[in-house]
């Protein structure tokens, strides 16, 4: 993949992280976010699970700030996204995943119903249309999860998946 294309494909995922569509991503996207996925999964904020949500959405939005947000203006326009993704991405895929990790760790735990760690690939893809996935998207990702085939997704599948969501051509 070129560099002009692999930019225009980054650039593209801009649109997952600015949640209320105000063309930048900042520290509210990441609350609503986790907001949303409360809801769906019938957590409040004060609840242990909601508090784990929320706290890893405030560690993946410093995370996001730190390595993209170049004015230090607490807001990551598309071009800060692009010039920060990219380079990163660039690096280690697999270290800008880590970024995401507490955020994913929390989400498997408000999804997952039974407390094994890990969650049906259903639970991932209600959280991913909570999120504002379209629903056939959400789906076919959530099943491709499931890199075992054993039904259940595990936190690292979560973020070797969102690694490879950055990385690898559609």
């Amino acid at each position: 993949m070129d560099s002009a294309e692999y930019e225009r494909k980054i650039a593209a995922r801009f649109a997952t992280f600015d949640q209320d569509g105000n063309k930048y991503i900042s520290r509210e996207d990441f609350s609503t976010a986790a907001a949303a996925l409360c809801k769906e999964f019938g957590a409040t904020a004060r609840s242990d699970k909601g508090q784990a949500l929320y706290l890893g959405a405030e560690a993946f939005w410093q995370g996001m700030a730190g390595i993209a947000d170049r004015d230090g203006d607490q807001r990551i326009t598309r071009d800060e996204f692009v010039g920060g993704a990219v380079k990163r991405l660039r690096d280690n895929p697999e270290r800008f995943a880590e970024i995401a990790r507490p955020f994913l760790h929390a989400v498997i735990g408000i999804a997952d119903g039974d407390g094994d760690g890990a969650v049906a690939p259903g639970e991932i893809e209600r959280a991913l249309k909570a999120l504002g996935v379209p629903e056939d998207v959400a789906g076919t990702v959530a099943a491709g999860l499931d890199t075992d085939g054993d039904g259940r997704v595990a936190e690292q599948e979560i973020v070797a998946g969102f690694a490879q969501y950055f990385t690898v051509p559609e």
